[in-house]
């Protein structure tokens, strides 16, 4: 379970905290599954200066660290 802060806004003001902890757990089952390696590299491609690529291996070895190297650059499909 990741260690994340969520703010969940209910319409319903008497829901049970049994009823929050189950809105709240599958929200975080639906946000694990979005920032999955594979649903990144999906929406990402890599440019190492005229070349493209949209493998996934050379996208996450890129990102392994906090910075990118030089004339390397993430798009965002999306």
């Amino acid at each position: 379970m990741p260690n994340r802060d969520l703010l969940v806004l209910l319409k319903n003001e008497f829901m049970s905290q049994q009823a929050i902890d189950h809105e709240v757990e599958c929200l975080n089952d639906i946000l694990l599954i979005a920032e999955s390696d594979e649903h990144f590299c999906v929406a990402h491609e890599l440019v190492n200066r005229n070349k493209i690529t949209s493998k996934p291996a050379r996208i996450l070895k890129a990102i392994r660290f906090s910075e990118l190297k030089p004339f390397r650059f993430l798009i965002n499909k999306n």
